[in-house]
C-alpha cells in the first residue's frame, strides 16, 4: 500500500485540499512543473517560483 503525500500550496507551504479551493496547474512556462496554490494565495495573488525553470508568477 502506498502512503498518500499532502499537496502543500506553492506560494504559502501549507497542506492544501482541492475541495476548499485550491488549484492544479503546470508551469506556464516550461510545462514541467505542477504547482498547487491555495485559496487564500490565489485570492491575494501571492507569489511563486517554478523550480525547474524559474518562472515566476502569478
Amino acid at each position: 500500500m502506498s502512503e498518500i503525500k499532502p499537496q502543500i500550496c506553492a506560494s504559502c507551504g501549507k497542506i492544501v485540499s482541492p475541495e476548499k479551493g485550491a488549484v492544479k496547474f503546470s508551469c506556464p512556462s516550461c510545462h514541467k512543473y505542477t504547482f498547487w496554490r491555495c485559496e487564500m494565495c490565489r485570492s491575494f495573488s501571492n507569489t511563486y517560483k517554478c523550480p525547474v525553470c524559474n518562472f515566476e508568477g502569478p
